[in-house]
């Protein structure tokens, strides 16, 4: 932090996918982006479910993206506006716990926006996006969220604060400066390919949350991927090392020649996991800023 109160840290980006082997096209989507003027960065991915019964998950997937960016950069500037003071990260809490909320009601409503002129089912068409759920007897029958279902990832950083969601399978990997490697949510291998999704009723209710303030030293560098890029990797650990690989030839190389390799990387994995890959993520340039300290997750 300089004298005027400005965030020291500057961030390098990367992002990137690629479609899963024999694929038509990809039903991923990722955005990584800084915002407040460098000040803060917005990564997200979303995956959409692609098995028959959502046949418009890609959509699904990109409006998920869509909405996360949109509410995730207002929360930037507020985080960057107020989150200098530890005494307003209550309020920036409470309003962290609520972001998912914003998010799934602009996705359903650009899903319901998109049924009432192309229904998946069939009909007419006339149904109006701001109409209730389960309507009455001779009404246009209820959209089917699930033919557009989509899990979704992402964050934002700044200097002082790192915040974490998840609705679904996905993967957020921490790696500090030093190279070790933590992931907040992670709970062991996974068992199947049930997720949650944000076309479930009341989906923000399944969003888990990751809270970290930032004191001292660097900040982490911070990837989140689609689940297609770790369940290329025989187990947790050669993940893991993935991403520290990643932070680490960042370090030795720069970042532009990881994101210029990032295509060769993703496409290999594709190959293994049969399924596509997506990742974005963000990288403290060398120099003074801050390190990690105190996470705080919540998982419903």
């Amino acid at each position: 932090m300089n004298a005027t109160g400005t965030s020291t840290v500057a961030w390098e980006l990367l992002d990137g996918g690629v479609k899963g082997v024999a694929k038509k096209f990809s039903q991923d989507r990722g955005r990584a982006l800084t915002t407040a003027d460098g000040r803060a960065v917005v990564l997200t991915v979303a995956d959409g479910h692609g098995s028959r019964a959502h046949f418009r998950s890609e959509l699904g997937a990109r409006w998920a993206v869509e909405a996360f960016t949109a509410s995730a950069r207002i929360y930037a500037h507020e985080v960057v506006r107020r989150g200098q003071d530890a005494a307003n990260w209550p309020r920036l809490l409470a309003e962290a716990r609520s972001l998912p909320q914003q998010v799934v009601h602009a996705w359903r409503r650009r899903v319901l926006i998109h049924e009432a002129n192309s229904p998946a089912h069939g009909g007419n068409g006339s149904k109006s996006a701001d109409a209730a759920p389960g309507g009455t007897a001779g009404s246009a029958p209820e959209a089917d969220l699930a033919v557009y279902g989509s899990t979704l990832v992402g964050a934002v950083i700044t200097d002082r604060l790192l915040v974490c969601w998840q609705l679904g399978d996905g993967d957020i990997v921490l790696v500090d400066q030093d190279g070790a490697a933590h992931m907040p949510f992670y709970t062991g291998p996974d068992m199947g390919d049930e997720t949650e999704s944000l076309c479930e009723p009341e989906a923000w209710r399944k969003a888990r949350l990751h809270w970290q303030p930032l004191t001292g030293g660097p900040p982490p560098g911070v990837l989140i991927s689609t689940d297609g890029l770790s369940k290329s990797f025989a187990d947790h650990e050669g993940f893991l090392a993935f991403a520290t690989g990643v932070r680490s030839r960042a370090a030795s190389h720069g970042v532009a020649a990881v994101q210029a390799q990032l295509p060769d990387w993703l496409g290999h994995a594709a190959k293994y996991s049969g399924d596509d890959a997506t990742l974005a993520g963000a990288i403290p340039a060398p120099g003074p800023g801050t390190a990690p300290a105190h996470p705080h997750t919540d998982t419903h």
